[in-house]
């Protein structure tokens, strides 16, 4: 599935860097090496992904004179054959499209939804009166919400592609009938689950054959993915929403189907019928905020990425940032990460049925009073408070409130990235939420539901003031995907996304902070080691980013856990107009795979 073969950082750096109009390398060694496939430069669009049969499916669309969105969409639906574990039409994601013909950003909400039969105390069990163990959560049908995905991909074919959602969905068919190689990542993911997979009889015959993980090098056949997506290629993605598809997902949520004797409590769900005919991928409005004379374009509420980037962002603007003082970049990273994760969790969630004050938190002028409270020497410490949107903000007062807490989140989603020869560009990241969402498999259809609605928060997080994600009849769970493209002077620059839960926030933020502010190339920014703040005591961080920084930081007052592995980005890096560098992880999740049309 992904690219084995190793060749080493410097060796890319040299090649990207002599291109014009690209920044110079980080001038420290990044200690990784790169996949073969994790970074190809050229021209007539590009596709970037976590898996090489994905980008294929997405290059051999592009080379046959499909666009950008036809690339994106034949991309996620063999991730869904390819990577089950977190993508696929029984989850959801947010698009985010560059447009060359209007040079306008749009961007489309496919978040999952919940059941209106759905309320607030949906997570609270009612013998205790307390929050169910999300353990127990998760693995069961009242996690699932209303898949969006298969919305997401006809819509945004409908909107901007060129091809139908039949042909874009042949190479995922071709590779669900064939079959592909199980890697250390595929077998590594499948044996953490396989207890609770065990639970379940349909997930237990697709990915435990013969009651085990399958063996790396092995192969493994999904033929009922493939019927199933046939059947979406010939009836359209009404049989998943109106059709026999949606009552089969309906009853796998309200009778989870257990192991003939096991024990296991599988708390169903109270997804009907209506609620999938009800479901719409939303086109909303962009986040949109100015960095060092850039236009950075992301996904708006539900998501908080495109916020909670954007508003670090403005508050990174007040400060100085430069490769000659690593640490003191890093550090200004944190704490700005820390402050926006501080009115991330407190005023973000769905905008239809909460007010999400978007404008206050991208304002610059709430910025310049949040960056106010960013200490160049010394950590905050600890969670701190939401700043006060009051409107004056006037001069540097104290912040005032409790630290609200955060949604629990899963690590497990994956991102594409793709270009094509006309300008357009797409940045798409989809979910299931967790490693393996909710762990149920259809039965007979050969694919996962999510476990989003764990999303919510299971009881309110801050104290007196309304929690704007709480659970709620039809509502939007608050998500951290951060889908962002990147314009100088009006043309794409960057797109970038990630999976990670709410590390997508920060993996994108410390991304865009290599690039623009500390030199790397796009490999170079993709491949450092990772950190991330999220207005908590401590940090997380990768074993590479504590072995370089962790005395310094520690000496401001920051203190760490370690985070084996934070973030698979992919990201799409352009140069004078036609070329394009396309690059994807190097060693997380496995390795990635970038490919071009036209390699040079």
């Amino acid at each position: 599935m992904r690219a084995l073969r190793a060749i080493t950082v410097t060796a890319i750096a040299v090649v990207i860097a002599a291109m014009p109009g690209v920044a110079s390398p980080a001038q420290a060694e990044l200690g990784l090496p790169l996949s073969a496939g994790a970074v190809a430069t050229g021209s007539g669009g590009a596709v970037a992904t976590v898996d090489a049969d994905a980008s294929r499916a997405g290059i051999d669309v592009l080379r046959q004179g499909g666009n950008a969105v036809d690339a994106a969409v034949a991309a996620a639906a063999t991730l869904g054959v390819t990577e089950p574990y977190s993508a696929g039409i029984g989850g959801g994601g947010f698009l985010v499209y560059f447009q060359a013909a209007t040079h306008r950003v749009f961007t489309l909400d496919g978040r999952e939804t919940a059941p209106a039969a759905m309320g607030p105390t949906a997570f609270v069990d009612p013998a205790t009166g307390q929050p169910l163990p999300f353990a127990d959560a998760v693995t069961s049908g009242l996690s699932v919400g209303v898949p969006g995905t298969p919305a997401t991909w006809a819509q945004a074919l409908s909107r901007w592609g060129s091809r139908s959602l039949a042909q874009m969905l042949q190479p995922a068919i071709q590779v669900a009938d064939r079959g592909f190689t199980v890697d250390e990542t595929f077998a590594h993911q499948t044996q953490d689950n396989a207890a609770r997979f065990a639970h379940f009889s349909s997930t237990t015959a697709l990915f435990l054959p013969h009651g085990r993980p399958p063996v790396v090098g092995s192969t493994l056949r999904n033929p009922d993915l493939a019927e199933t997506y046939r059947q979406l290629a010939r009836h359209g993605v009404d049989w998943l929403y109106h059709g026999r598809l949606a009552g089969e997902i309906v009853d796998t949520v309200r009778r989870p189907p257990l192991v003939a004797g096991d024990p296991y409590r599988a708390h169903p769900g109270v997804l009907a019928a209506p609620d999938l005919g009800a479901y719409r991928a939303i086109v909303r409005d962009p986040t949109h905020v100015q960095y060092r004379g850039l236009d950075v374009y992301s996904m708006g509420p539900p998501s908080s990425g495109g916020s909670t980037v954007g508003e670090a962002l403005n508050i990174l603007s007040h400060t100085r940032l430069s490769a000659a003082d690593p640490v003191g970049a890093l550090h200004s990273y944190l704490e700005a990460s820390r402050l926006a994760f501080a009115d991330r969790n407190r005023y973000v969630g769905d905008p239809d049925q909460v007010a999400v004050p978007l404008e206050q938190l991208l304002s610059p002028r709430f910025a310049a009073q949040r960056a106010c409270l960013l200490d160049p020497q010394h950590a905050a410490g600890g969670p701190v408070p939401p700043g006060d949107l009051d409107g004056g903000y006037h001069g540097c007062p104290p912040a005032r409130g409790s630290a609200g807490g955060a949604t629990k989140e899963g690590p497990n989603t994956t991102n594409v990235v793709a270009s094509d020869r006309w300008g357009n560009v797409v940045a798409y990241t989809l979910t299931v939420e967790q490693t393996g969402g909710s762990g149920i498999v259809v039965p007979g259809r050969g694919f996962l539901l999510n476990n989003e609605l764990t999303d919510f928060n299971f009881a309110s997080t801050q104290g007196t003031q309304p929690d704007p994600n709480l659970p709620g009849a039809g509502k939007r769970p608050r998500s951290s995907l951060a889908p962002t493209i990147i314009l100088r002077n009006g043309l794409p620059m960057l797109a970038i996304g990630s999976p990670g839960g709410a590390t997508i926030i920060t993996t994108v933020l410390q991304i865009l902070l290599n690039r623009l502010d500390l030199g790397m190339t796009l490999p170079d920014a993709i491949a450092a080691p990772r950190a991330s703040q999220r207005n908590t005591a401590t940090t997380e961080a990768e074993p590479e980013f504590l072995n370089r920084y962790e005395t310094a930081l520690k000496a401001r007052g920051h203190q760490f856990i370690t985070n084996p592995e934070i973030g698979a980005a992919t990201g799409l890096d352009f140069f004078e107009p036609g070329k394009v560098c396309a690059a994807a992880e190097p060693v997380r999740r496995g390795g990635g795979s970038a490919l071009v049309v036209r390699p040079s």
